[in-house]
């Protein structure tokens, strides 16, 4: 949680206290190009001269982000369509199932990557290609889930009283699913900015000047053997982050369900 808030931090204030904000865009230094971390450029620079450290921590609101919008808009399709299928069952369970099933056995990234290459390369359509793949997972465990408490005796005393079925649904059922929900959100979220990042290293993700850590890594390939830093350093920021949610995902499931620590 202390590294995710570190994270949220630099995330959000970080573009007012880089020291070369102009390098996040078209700004270029060549007589410094590629030159090693020193003490005005920490992490070294790139190609054009630009402060890598700068572009890194830039990097960081735009993965962080995209990485939110990915799972909230993944997260609710799934929920919806998870919640409905749990509840209603017989042939509106089949037809939900049935086609998040078909969407669960495609790759999800070649997925993505052809939905991108469809719209044109952008972050933006990199968020909703990713989004458009991630809802099944929601609505396989939302399913699961409200099959199960849907014969509880709370849910049976608000029919009795006459409550409607979305009320049930969104008042009754969907709020008992909660710690399930945010436990697979806090550990997907990780493994979006990670997707996201393997679009922008094939191409089809943000596009320059946007700083992006996949886009980063993947030109940095070019300059590896005498240029190690202009990859090494957004690929820590990127491996942190994922580590980070995962760890913090571990630890909400263990809160949840003290039962996984036995």
């Amino acid at each position: 949680m202390a590294f995710v808030i570190f994270l949220l931090i630099v995330a959000f204030t970080g573009r007012s206290w880089v020291p070369y904000p102009g390098d996040a865009g078209f700004t270029t230094h060549v007589e410094i190009r590629l030159q090693g971390p020193t003490r005005d450029n920490l992490f070294g620079t790139d190609e054009y001269g630009r402060d890598i450290f700068t572009r890194t921590v830039w990097a960081t609101q735009t993965s962080l982000i995209a990485g939110a919008v990915i799972v909230l808009v993944g997260g609710l399709i799934g929920v919806v369509l998870g919640g409905i299928a749990g509840y209603f069952g017989g042939r509106v369970n089949e037809v939900i199932m049935r086609i998040t099933d078909i969407m669960l056995t495609m790759p999800g990234i070649f997925l993505a990557l052809a939905i991108t290459a469809a719209l044109g390369p952008s972050i933006l359509h990199a968020m909703m290609a990713l989004s458009i793949m991630w809802w099944p997972g929601y609505c396989r465990l939302v399913q699961a889930q409200v099959l199960s408490i849907r014969e509880e005796d709370y849910v049976e005393a608000a029919r009795c009283i006459g409550a409607s079925r979305p009320r049930i649904i969104f008042s009754h059922i969907l709020p008992n699913c909660l710690s399930a929900i945010m436990v697979k959100a806090s550990m997907d979220f990780g493994f979006a900015v990670l997707n996201l990042a393997a679009l922008g290293f094939i191409g089809v993700g943000a596009q320059p000047p946007v700083p992006e850590w996949g886009a980063m890594i993947s030109k940095g390939r070019e300059f590896l053997p005498y240029g190690w830093w202009y990859s090494t350093f957004p690929g820590l920021a990127m491996f942190l982050t994922v580590f980070g949610f995962n760890m913090l995902g571990d630890g909400l499931r263990d809160i949840f369900d003290p039962r996984a620590r036995r």
